[in-house]
């Protein structure tokens, strides 16, 4: 069995890449078709492919196959919580830069 650390770890490794930060972007709101993917995502389809890969491989997204087309859609609603998370996280850490920079303004004028 693995420790809670270790999957936590592998989690993170799996979020550790711009190109994944964008599917899980992308399929906030709903599912896209890889085609769909590709137009908002400037990079070659085999490197989308393998990104998707790791995607599917830790449990993030899942993919369903509908003649030729393949559609990719996140796998729980916790995966869309977790990117508004980060969202939350981002924006409180750039207001508390924000007010450093402010204090310095304020420290250097004086």
């Amino acid at each position: 069995m693995v420790p809670l650390y270790q999957a936590k770890t592998e989690l993170f490794r799996a979020l550790g890449n711009p190109v994944r930060i964008r599917v899980l972007e992308l399929l906030y709101d709903s599912p896209k078709p890889v085609h769909r993917l590709l137009a908002e995502i400037p990079i070659e389809g085999s490197r989308l492919s393998q990104q998707l890969g790791i995607l599917r491989g830790a449990g993030l997204v899942t993919a369903r196959r509908d003649g030729n087309t393949v559609e990719y859609a996140l796998s729980t609603g916790e995966v869309a919580e977790l990117m508004a998370t980060a969202r939350r996280i981002l924006a409180h850490l750039a207001t508390g830069q924000e007010e450093l920079l402010a204090e310095l303004r304020v420290e250097r004028a004086s």
